[in-house]
């Protein structure tokens, strides 16, 4: 009951503030002006210290200035307005104007959404940006208008890699026998079984209490958890075998973003990608802090000796399998595809 009523009481406030300081807020874009601006809801479950939530307040800021003050984006962090399946339904509802989701979560959706947590779909990190910037995936993000929510960005979260308590990970044998914490995601626990480990699906809360007393004997992140989540003070092993680049991705309500002019709309757009791109230099800037700190500081070993290509081929069976179950996964891991190869038309 407490839940509900706090939920409660922040959607409240949410709505109070898309009417704007006890004034009507502009309905759309083009009634707006600086002294009535259109007013968006960012929602999101992320700190105000998280990279993704000072890229989130950059774009913020630029949609502001360009649009010169007619629309404004009032970010609510910390899960304020629900997690982030909650935040989608007020989304599709055009309660909230925006929320950031990890990308598979919107498979419910469109089913292409799958895609983003198969392993080994990108190569690398050049090979990630190279698919994620390119028009094609543009397009894609720009074509679910229908299904109620169309993307504007995404955001690296990195390469997710295995990590245990004492057993180094080098090859999917390692795995036989460990008990590894997944994402509560379709594709993360075929992906463990495929591998011959035992997928655990829990909430990230629960992972270092769960590491603490052998409920699990591992997991699989980037490597910032590693220190922000504390994990590095019992997992000692962090075996880079990469094997998904799972993207956080911002979106933003269909019924929303139709009350938006183009010029507008191209506006956000660009404050989006812009936000990205600064967010690729504090990732970055991240990852090598957590590294070295879970080195110098934790005693954590990288493990760098990792058959990656044995990884790969004892998960080709459960991607082709994606491919037949779902109709939306082939064609864009046909269009990502034809981006690497550069044959993207």
């Amino acid at each position: 009951m407490k839940k509900l009523a706090a939920i409660a009481a922040v959607l409240s406030l949410s709505l109070s503030m898309l009417s704007g300081c006890g004034n009507e807020s502009a309905a759309s874009s083009q009634e707006a002006t600086a002294e009535n601006p259109m007013v968006l809801t960012l929602s999101h479950g992320l700190s105000e210290t998280h990279t993704v939530h000072i890229a989130m307040e950059e774009f913020a800021e630029e949609v502001k200035e360009k649009t010169k003050g007619r629309i404004q984006i009032k970010i609510f962090p910390n899960g304020q307005l629900g997690s982030e399946t909650e935040s989608m339904e007020q989304l599709n509802a055009g309660v909230i104007a925006m929320t950031k989701v990890a990308a598979p979560n919107l498979a419910t959706f469109e089913e292409g959404y799958n895609t983003f947590g198969l392993p080994y779909i990108f190569d690398d990190e050049e090979d990630f940006y190279q698919v994620m910037d390119s028009d094609a995936m543009e397009d894609f993000f720009l074509s679910t208008e229908d299904e109620g929510f169309v993307t504007l960005t995404y955001y690296t979260s990195g390469a997710r890699s295995f990590y245990t308590k004492n057993t180094p990970i080098r090859t999917p044998e390692d795995l036989k026998g460990l008990k590894i914490r997944v994402q509560d995601m379709e594709s993360q626990t075929d992906m463990m079984k495929a591998l011959g480990g035992t997928p655990v699906a829990m909430s990230y809360g629960d992972v270092y209490t769960s590491l603490q007393t052998g409920i699990i004997d591992g997991t699989e992140n980037n490597e910032t958890a590693l220190t922000t989540g504390k994990h590095g003070e019992i997992c000692k092993y962090y075996s880079l075998d990469q094997h998904a680049m799972i993207p956080d991705v911002m979106v933003m309500s269909s019924k929303i973003w139709k009350q938006i002019s183009k010029e507008d709309q191209e506006i956000i757009l660009q404050a989006a990608h812009d936000s990205t791109e600064s967010h690729k230099v504090m990732w970055e800037e991240a990852i090598d802090e957590a590294v070295e700190e879970a080195k110098t500081e934790m005693g954590v070993t990288f493990v760098e000796d990792v058959d990656k290509e044995a990884f790969r081929a004892a998960t080709e069976g459960m991607v082709e399998e994606y491919c037949q179950r779902y109709p939306g996964v082939d064609k864009l891991l046909t269009t990502i595809r034809q981006v690497q190869e550069g044959s993207e038309e």
